[in-house]
């Protein structure tokens, strides 16, 4: 025979079911940059189509799509942390990076910003850029383009009008400061296009490892890897510029960095362009761009062991060199 009940007994409320796990906030704040860079574009768009501003086209629709890729990522959600560490300033964060890596990708772990980063790397490169142009003169880097252009073999060989067509064009874009802003803007874009794919590329390569990680993660430790390696190249590339003659500089392999720490300085590039290349990813500023991804990869994503973060960084070191090869391969003439 069962107890009699309680008139007045209720039983207590289930608890509420859980849909999953906490997702952090939607990249919200980068939808008005989005926007911004978007209406810049089409005021590119306007003066390239009204012909009042030169390569206004180009520029215009690099923008546009650009703010339409941003406003599109800006909804995918951040990792979320109940009791986050304080963000670090942009300053302790680009500073922090040389000499306290991991204390940064801990923190970009949880507030995983990268436009500062990214800003950063181009804002060096375009300095970089404008000096070796001005040292090595638009002549000489459009003359070289040009001749090598009319050595290479059909079906890459362009007919001879339109290699004089060519050469106008890229002076005047070299020489007018309006195509010189436009061919910058379009250097941000792809620099973050790029940086996009390759945040893409690792966040699959570490599912494929088992670790787990966010798209915003693996973009910031990317652009962060890559500011120092960077400024070490412009930096020190700007130094060398002009303690080197004009003469000794190559229009085309030192249009990046002057600087040579790696094994391609054994090899000549005339003679072996190939080998010449894969020598050049062996080096120390090489080396410690992958020692800082795979670190950043570790310290800055949810959960990823160390030897998955080595594997990514060491994956994309041997994408790149297979890559800069095969270019090379197929093009021989320009590092000549």
């Amino acid at each position: 025979m069962s107890a009699p009940q309680d008139p007045m007994f209720q039983a207590p409320p289930q608890p509420p079911m859980s849909d999953g796990e906490p997702q952090g906030a939607a990249a919200a704040e980068l939808r008005p940059y989005a926007i911004g860079v978007f209406v810049l574009g089409v005021i590119f768009l306007v003066g390239g189509i009204a012909k009042f501003l030169a390569g206004g086209i180009g520029t215009g629709g690099a923008l546009c799509f650009l703010g339409i890729v941003w406003f599109g990522l800006s909804f995918i959600r951040r990792p979320y942390f109940p009791d986050p560490e304080p963000r670090m300033s942009w300053f302790e964060k680009v500073t922090g990076i040389f000499y306290e890596p991991a204390r940064v990708f801990r923190n970009l772990r949880v507030h995983p910003y990268w436009l500062g980063a990214l800003l950063g790397i181009w804002v060096l490169s375009q300095i970089y850029s404008t000096a070796f142009i001005q040292r090595i003169t638009p002549e000489r880097i459009v003359d070289h383009t040009v001749e090598k252009l009319s050595q290479l073999g059909p079906p890459f060989q362009p007919p001879p009008d339109r290699l004089e067509t060519l050469r106008t064009t890229q002076l005047e874009a070299l020489k007018s400061p309006a195509q010189r802003v436009g061919t910058a803007l379009k250097a941000l874009v792809v620099l973050f296009i790029v940086g996009a794919i390759i945040a893409a590329i690792s966040l699959l390569l570490i599912l494929v490892f088992g670790g787990r990680t966010n798209f915003w993660q693996v973009l910031a430790v990317g652009f962060y890897a890559t500011l120092p390696v960077v400024a070490i190249q412009k930096v020190l590339g700007l130094v060398m510029l002009y303690l080197k003659a004009p003469e000794d500089l190559h229009p085309i392999l030192n249009q990046e960095t002057t600087l040579q720490d790696n094994l391609g300085l054994l090899l000549s590039p005339a003679n072996h362009p190939v080998l010449f290349v894969m020598a050049s990813f062996i080096g120390i500023t090489a080396f410690y761009g992958v020692w800082l991804r795979a670190k950043g990869l570790h310290y800055g994503s949810t959960k990823v062991s160390k030897g998955a973060g080595w594997a990514v960084s060491i994956a994309l070191w041997a994408v790149f060199l297979l890559l800069a090869s095969v270019l090379t391969a197929l093009f021989p003439g320009f590092l000549s």
